[in-house]
């Protein structure tokens, strides 16, 4: 099986039971394996196996339904684009499309208005001109003429959908409009030549009142689509390309992983690279939402789409199209705002069976006031008032558009949200454990003491000459640290071989030249390799050590010394905590550190709950029991080294930085490597949340209460279609409250 992905964007959906229907003739297509169908972001995310068809194929499917695709689908297994700047035209196309779209809606409603205001006035002043034609007055004929450009022309889009619907034996918003204008229409064109009054205003203004909708909720869900558009602008088109000694602009297609760039003041950095000459200071806020700009100098990381702000950088390629810093925030955002939240899936199983429940009310409705009052024309007057106020559109919408602005607001900020269902499982948080190391830690341990085993006679050099042939083979925080002193003081170090590092524990070896056994690493690593511990124990319980990890280093049986290595606290970390506990939070912290290390780490940033020395392959047993005991967790960790706890917690927030994006588990990702971020993300989580509910309360509300209102004859068809135009409306701009709050 080949497994692919795409991301399809989609024209003419008119409401969530539009979505359903797309999604159900996906699922059902053998070779797609997963489908989800977005109406706030007119997208489809869809996966599926290449060897039994192609994305033309799945394409199909959607026009097959009555839809049509716009071509700017996002395929997101394809490895490298040639392109640097991977989604720019892309965005440009989207945006350009959803301008289109709210001029089109503009312009409809527009002439609409025009051409229904006659029709409006006769409601108020009946005008007859006396003069007949085919016995009709020529007033009516104008209504007629009138009322057959609005419903027809300008409302065809309605038609043309619902009889697409109609032939698949289904229905939806449109087939309810259709319905309502064309009851109201064909009852006035009987009415005229059968000498009574007719109600053509009612068909054109239901049309006029939908379409004036349509333009604000196109413009409203435009603006909730704004970050993401934003994201997809960043990208350049044009680089400086360093060939022979000089610079030629080229286009950014033609740049490859190796190539050299030279970057000048005021230019944005085209592409992923390192720093190969210059220094200056760069603006990462639009990936990282720091405001700050970082200083970058030579062998430093520099990312797409960032700013250049006061030194000329001479930079080689690292990554180039679906591999950069900005295509994988833009993937994981877009992902992100196609997927459904569980909540959401309670509004698609209503919208699957809503739009046919309200035929049949309209139906009861026209058979109750017929049947019991006698009067044909208030009986087709309320039914089309059922059909014209049902609102799907306001439940298709009330889920994803939150979500859309949600995932929007936290990626202008560097906060990362992988679904929808991120924002649902922030509901019932109750404690938020920390990782220690390089979470509530810079990650950048430095060797504060060094002890001699005096009883040896081990030299302070020989000591780190050891440890450090030991470290040399280890990618660990703790052995970089010993390793990069060593280096620093040009210690000569042994060759060893036989090397194996012990998660949790430490490093073991052994000396090639003497063939004696050596190891650094903790406490539990010297018991495991019956080493005498002793000497060990002692140093362990001296307070005069207890603010560093201790690193034991021993050379056959015996204890050569030990290393104390720190990590400076975050400068944030202790605020951060305090701001989580005023959230009534409760606070844990996790390390495979010492219990005396940890207690001390948690006595300076007031954590009551530690749990120390835990290995890392334990931590998510350790999570999982809270769990078990009524904890709703959030945990925050390294988003590689902690995989198995992000993924255990109810919600888990990875610290990551840039380059690890694509890489990282749990279903928030903070791109740049501040604690403080860990608030707004809960913050973003939990208020996406709130909306949500808001939205489904108020589109739930609005139908349960308008609907019999409407069958009881209390609404008439027109403060109906505007009742309905406002209910999807409202809900997009409560949405929109997310970005003030």
């Amino acid at each position: 099986m080949k497994h692919a992905k795409i991301i399809l964007n989609i024209s003419g959906m008119s409401c969530a039971s539009c979505a359903v229907s797309n999604e159900k003739e996906l699922l059902k297509t053998k070779g797609i394996l997963d489908a989800s169908v977005n109406f706030a972001t007119k997208k489809a995310y869809v996966e599926y196996d290449a060897d039994v068809l192609d994305k033309e194929n799945v394409k199909r499917v959607i026009r097959d339904n009555g839809y049509k695709i716009i071509e700017t689908e996002t395929a997101l297994n394809s490895k490298v684009r040639p392109s640097g700047s991977p989604r720019s035209n892309l965005g440009n196309m989207e945006h350009e499309h959803s301008g289109e779209d709210v001029q089109k809606n503009w312009n409809a409603f527009l002439w609409s208005a025009i051409l229904s205001i006659p029709l409006l006035v006769e409601m108020f002043v009946k005008l007859r001109s006396g003069q007949f034609f085919l016995g009709v007055d020529l007033v009516m004929w104008l209504h007629l003429i009138l009322a057959t450009v609005v419903v027809f022309y300008f409302g065809w889009r309605f038609h043309r959908m619902a009889f697409m619907q109609m032939k698949k034996f289904r229905a939806n918003m449109d087939t309810l409009i259709s319905l309502g204008t064309a009851a109201a229409y064909f009852y006035s064109l009987w009415a005229v030549f059968a000498g009574r009054d007719g109600y053509f205003e009612t068909a054109a203004i239901i049309i006029t009142l939908i379409l004036l909708g349509k333009y604000f909720e196109t413009r409203s869900t435009g603006r909730a689509g704004e970050a993401m558009r934003k994201l997809l602008e960043l990208g350049v088109k044009k680089a400086r390309l360093f060939v022979n000694g000089g610079e030629i602009e080229v286009n950014i297609s033609q740049i490859k992983v190796g190539d050299e760039i030279i970057v000048k003041p005021g230019e944005k950095i085209p592409l992923d690279g390192v720093v190969l000459e210059g220094e200056s200071d760069v603006d990462e806020s639009m990936l990282t939402g720091e405001s700050l700009p970082v200083e970058k100098k030579k062998y430093s990381s520099v990312y797409g789409a960032t700013l250049n702000q006061d030194g000329v950088l001479k930079i080689k390629v690292m990554q180039v199209g679906e591999q950069t810093v900005l295509a994988q925030i833009i993937k994981t955002v877009e992902e992100a705002q196609v997927s459904k939240a569980p909540i959401q899936k309670l509004a698609d199983r209503i919208s699957g069976i809503f739009v046919p429940a309200v035929i049949a009310l309209s139906i009861l409705t026209f058979s109750g006031w017929y049947f019991f009052r006698g009067n044909f024309t208030i009986a087709v007057i309320n039914a089309v008032a059922v059909l014209v106020i049902a609102c799907p559109c306001a439940l298709g919408l009330a889920t994803p558009a939150a979500i859309m602005v949600g995932t929007g607001r936290g990626a202008k900020s560097g906060i990362l949200f992988k679904s929808g269902e991120s924002f649902e499982r922030a509901k019932d948080i109750s404690m938020v454990i920390f990782d220690k190391t390089g979470t509530l830690t810079k990650g950048k341990p430095e060797i504060i003491s060094r002890i001699r085993n005096q009883e040896l006679g081990i030299t302070e050099e020989k000591l780190i000459k050891i440890a450090g042939s030991l470290a040399k083979h280890s990618e660990h925080p703790l052995s970089r640290a010993v390793y990069d002193y060593a280096q620093k003081n040009n210690i000569a170090l042994v060759e060893v071989e036989n090397v194996r590092e012990e998660k949790g524990k430490g490093i073991s070896a052994v000396y090639r030249e003497h063939q004696t056994r050596l190891l650094i690493g903790n406490i539990q690593l010297l018991k495991d390799n019956k080493v005498d511990i002793q000497w060990a124990r002692e140093i362990l319980e001296s307070k005069k050590y207890e603010s560093g990890t201790k690193l034991f280093v021993a050379h056959g049986a015996e204890i050569a010394g030990a290393i104390i290595v720190a990590d400076e606290l975050r400068e944030e970390a202790k605020k951060v905590i305090a701001k989580l506990k005023e959230m009534e939070l409760k606070i844990a912290m996790i390390t495979g550190d010492n219990k005396k290390t940890a207690e001390y780490i948690a006595r300076e940033l007031e954590i009551k709950n530690v749990l120390a020395e835990v290995l890392p392959h334990d931590k998510a047993g350790e999570v999982k029991k809270l769990q078990e005991e009524g904890e709703k967790i959030i945990f925050v960790g390294d988003g590689i080294n902690d995989a198995p706890s992000l993924v255990q917690a109810d919600l888990g927030i990875a610290m990551g930085s840039a380059q690890d994006i694509a890489k990282e588990a749990g279903q928030i990702i903070l791109v740049q490597n501040n604690l403080e971020k860990v608030i707004e993300a809960v913050k973003v989580s939990k208020l996406t949340f709130r909306t949500i509910r808001q939205n489904l309360f108020w589109a739930f509300g609005y139908n349960i209460i308008a609907i019999p209102l409407a069958m009881a004859g209390f609404l008439n068809p027109i403060i109906a279609a505007g009742a309905m135009a406002a209910s999807s409306v409202s809900v997009v701009v409560n949405s929109l409250r997310i970005y003030r709050k």
